[in-house]
């Protein structure tokens, strides 16, 4: 084959994904760098098929086209670290070919050449013995091909041939790797892109699907991923991405000093963006403040965040012969937003606190997979917000185990049901109690304005302070004290005894302390304590009994 023009490598990218897809949990089994959470596979698979989607849907015979097609559904569904560099790879391939019809050997193996240059620059502290040296030793290896073979078949199955040599090297190169006796589960996920490359363009079957687990792959002499890393080790615990649609009326987008901002809050930073938006991955002990430096540049789009640390624990925990797992007789399994909230949670008795909230919203599946990881005998799931309850009532149904849902709209409710909580009591009994317990709470919020418009009369715009009062938007204000200001006088009153203010990333202690002095001015006699909730959106968040 001569020329290769966009059907038929619309078609090797079909291969690809679907022979990536086939070998996902494989790739997933592989998973041990640089956090063993066990998703490479499944982010590289859902990154792919999006890749794969568009180029379906935008079919051209313009190679140029086709690859700017997969390159544009990469980007928007790219997921995790290796995901990201994939969308990276065909990234720089796509922009290397967007004017050519159709394309040689030499012109194929340049594309791949200048992926490779794209993700290097992509990843602010690139590592060999990953999916970056499996691309780069390819591309070398094809550059060298392309000087005499001017098949563009015979030109894949050497480019192939020298990943998968280059992926043999990978525990060479990082130890941990080798420690655990397997190659690199990013490197792996491209190989089997490459692989239904080859595949397509040959006209034959693809190659049979490996069912291998990681138990299958370490030898004796290996040690298994937990006894290299347990759960403290990992020091960024939230694998955190964000999309940001860039707008006019924010800030100029700089990529170089978003990177380095971003790379101040923890590390495997990777940093993409077009004309239209941005997206990050990162691993960071601050997923809010990472939106927030986000914002600072146009809209957030989609946000993803992932613990870890819990991905870690329940792959060790599978591993682990359920008889020595602690059975508890009963658990409250809550949801919130922001470190010092799920802490505060905790030290009133919340069993597991599920991260999520207003913008991140967990499934039914997190629901039912945190309650299994409590491993209690009796569970009570308090939503903290009305988007989550229907699903907490869903997993309440896929349960085996006595279940409820408390359906607390607010984390001022969250706490007012859990400090009613009688472990003595029914879980019946506990659901009537604990809602009747947080009816009489008032809650009140101040976030931000995304956009102009106008809600219940209030005419609200954007990037201005939103003050809500039980749920109800009652003012649209320039500064953030005023509309706190507005939500006490709003709330608190001569019956009041209690109010707790849980301030966000977005404010200071500060800031906290001026508000509790208002809320003494409306009420003398008022209680007032103040919380570092670092919630991200919600600067203040304030409970009134």
């Amino acid at each position: 084959m001569q020329f290769l023009d966009g059907v038929k490598f619309a078609e090797m990218v079909q291969m690809g994904a679907h022979h990536l897809y086939q070998n996902a949990n494989y790739v997933d089994s592989l998973n041990v760098f640089p956090v063993p959470d066990g998703d490479t596979g499944t982010n590289m698979n859902l990154s792919m098929t999006s890749g794969a989607k568009e180029t379906e849907t935008q079919a051209s015979e313009h190679i140029g086209k086709t690859a700017q097609a997969l390159s544009k559904g990469l980007l928007m569904g790219a997921r995790g670290n290796s995901g990201v560099i994939l969308s990276q790879l065909f990234r720089g391939f796509g922009k290397s070919i967007e004017s050519l019809e159709k394309i040689d050997a030499k012109q194929f193996a340049q594309a791949f050449q200048a992926g490779v240059d794209t993700a290097y620059k992509a990843v602010m502290k690139p590592v060999e013995g990953t999916i970056l040296t499996v691309a780069r030793v390819a591309a070398e290896k094809g550059m060298q091909l392309a000087e005499t073979e001017t098949d563009i078949i015979a030109l894949m199955e050497g480019f192939t041939k020298e990943a998968k040599i280059a992926l043999d090297s990978t525990p060479d190169l990082l130890p941990v790797l080798k420690e655990v006796g397997v190659v690199d589960s990013g490197g792996q996920g491209l190989l089997f892109v490459y692989e239904g490359f080859l595949a397509s363009l040959k006209g034959e079957a693809l190659p049979e699907k490996n069912d291998a687990t990681l138990n299958d792959l370490i030898s004796a002499e290996h040690h298994r991923v937990q006894d290299f890393m347990s759960t403290d080790d990992i020091v960024f615990g939230y694998c955190t991405e964000i999309m940001v649609r860039f707008e006019d009326d924010k800030e100029p987008f700089n990529e170089d000093d978003f990177r380095n901002a971003l790379a101040e809050l923890g590390d495997s930073l990777l940093v993409i963006s077009d004309d239209e938006v941005a997206k990050v991955h990162v691993h960071t002990e601050t997923p809010g403040n990472v939106m927030t430096i986000g914002q600072k540049y146009g809209s957030l789009i989609k946000i993803k965040v992932d613990n870890m640390r819990e991905q870690h624990s329940a792959i060790v925990n599978e591993e682990q012969p359920a008889a020595k797992k602690e059975t508890h007789p009963y658990a409250i399994v809550t949801i919130a937003m922001g470190e010092g909230v799920a802490t505060l949670l905790r030290s009133i008795g919340a069993s597991y606190v599920i991260e999520g909230g207003q913008t991140m919203n967990p499934s039914t599946e997190d629901i039912v997979k945190a309650v299994k990881e409590i491993n209690a005998e009796r569970v009570l799931i308090l939503p903290n917000n009305k988007n989550i309850v229907m699903a907490a009532e869903q997993a309440v149904e896929l349960l085996d185990i006595e279940a409820a849902v408390v359906a607390t709209k607010t984390i001022p409710q969250g706490m007012a049901a859990i400090l009613a909580f009688n472990p003595e009591a029914s879980v019946e009994d506990n659901q009537a109690t604990m809602t009747e317990a947080f009816a009489d709470v008032k809650t009140g919020q101040v976030t931000f304005a995304v956009r102009d418009t106008s809600i219940d009369g209030v005419e609200i715009h954007k990037n201005d302070f939103m003050a809500l009062a039980e749920g109800k938007i009652i003012a649209s204000t320039k500064t953030m004290a005023e509309a706190a200001q507005t939500v006490a006088t709003q709330l608190v009153d001569e019956d009041t005894e209690i109010v707790t203010i849980i301030f966000g990333e977005d404010a200071t202690e500060q800031q906290a302390a001026e508000l509790a002095t208002f809320i003494e001015s409306l009420n003398e006699d008022v209680e007032v304590e103040l919380f570092n909730g670092k919630q991200a959106l919600y600067p203040f968040i304030i409970s009134v009994e």
